[in-house]
């Protein structure tokens, strides 16, 4: 099935935000200061907006800067842990009030987004180090993590299994489980789909995101674990589901990173949707098959947790 003209045009709307940091991934200075770049990326995202009866306010999570985004209508004490994308180097909650919001409303649960550091200002690991401070004061807050699941999308769908690794190894309590969003995997980027999907996927290509590897790493490898979780080790961790596009030059890395999972005695699901996008579960407003999505990340999250106080 086609996407229609208005969906065309937001996507084309976003990849011309993200543009505007071609300098940067070139080693160039921006023309514009990079803040003003990324608010401006920050909101084209935030034209997909929450639904009704949703309440966001600024978090201070155990020194990493924050949203929480609070339903109308919360059940019990639940909690969604919600790491947003970009590629190390853009986005930010502001941009994903949408995604988190439909969420939060969906599952009934309080939604926290961390605000962690980007590169090549604060290269790879300082993204995931804030990450897993802000799952570190939640897990305080709340006195425990049963109560609390997480997820992610694209380069936070690779941090959804990276921070439980890093939480498993620091001895912090682990969410209940997971749903990672278009992960961006592997960041050598060595699958098959980066070739056959290249052209075809409205918003990625290889080239680009070489470009932004290089940009988000600095020195680390591009097959650190941390970085890469197709190459960490996952036991231990709690159940996770996949959600990939068909269309995504990532759809290798989601097969790759659910392979690995399963490998390693790790519950997995894993979701292929066809003619999908990068991300395409942020279009809640005007593309089906996204509420879809998130309908069925909420049935599996929800299948994780308490049943509501």
């Amino acid at each position: 099935m086609p996407l229609s003209e208005i969906m065309l045009q937001r996507l084309e709307d976003w990849k011309q935000a993200a543009m505007q940091l071609a300098p940067l991934l070139l080693g160039e200075t921006p023309e514009r200061p990079l803040v003003d770049i990324r608010a401006d990326y920050n909101r084209e995202l935030a034209r997909n907006r929450p639904p009704a009866g949703i309440v966001s306010t600024a978090v201070d999570m155990g020194g990493v800067p924050g949203m929480l985004v609070t339903p109308d209508k919360a059940r019990g004490g639940r909690v969604l842990f919600y790491i947003h994308g970009g590629g190390y180097i853009s986005g930010g909650p502001s941009g994903y009030l949408g995604i988190a919001g439909h969420y939060a409303q969906r599952l009934g649960a309080r939604v926290f987004l961390p605000d962690y550091r980007l590169a090549p200002d604060h290269p790879f690991p300082a993204s995931l180090d804030d990450v897993v401070a802000a799952w570190r004061w939640l897990v305080a807050q709340e006195g425990g993590a049963d109560n609390i699941v997480i997820s992610g999308d694209s380069a936070g769908g690779a941090m959804v299994v990276s921070s439980m690794v890093r939480a498993r190894g620091l001895g912090l309590a682990l969410p209940a489980g997971g749903v990672a969003i278009s992960p961006w995997a592997n960041l050598e980027m060595t699958g098959v789909s980066y070739t056959t999907r290249d052209g075809i996927d409205p918003l990625c290509n290889r080239e680009i995101l070489l470009l932004m590897a290089r940009c988000a790493l600095g020195t680390t490898p591009a097959d650190d674990p941390d970085a890469s979780p197709v190459f960490a080790d996952v036991r231990g961790l709690p159940p996770v589901m996949i959600q990939v596009g068909e269309s995504e030059v990532m759809l290798s890395d989601a097969f790759q990173l659910a392979a690995h999972l399963a490998e390693n005695q790790v519950r997995i699901a894993l979701e292929v949707w066809p003619e999908m996008f990068h991300v395409w579960p942020m279009f809640t407003d005007i593309l089906p098959q996204a509420g879809q999505a998130l309908d069925s990340a909420t049935r599996f999250l929800d299948s994780l947790l308490p049943s509501p106080r």
